[in-house]
């Protein structure tokens, strides 16, 4: 046998359990290069600097 609720759930505590599940928007910050928006802790896709070091030459990207 399975289970079954024993009263029917208001739609308060339905919804209070929900509530956590709705998307969040992202966390952007600024580049401290070219100032794009980026998520943090990650290299910029703009210019490829990340802590203010190039980590991704961008030019040779575009050529490929």
């Amino acid at each position: 046998m399975v289970p079954l609720p024993k009263r029917k759930l208001s739609k308060g505590r339905r919804d209070r359990r929900r509530a956590h599940d709705a998307l969040k928007a992202a966390n952007l910050v600024q580049c401290s290069n070219c100032g794009e928006l980026r998520l943090p802790h990650t290299v910029c896709p703009n210019c490829g600097y990340y802590q203010g070091r190039e980590v991704i030459s961008m030019e040779k990207e575009a050529k490929k």
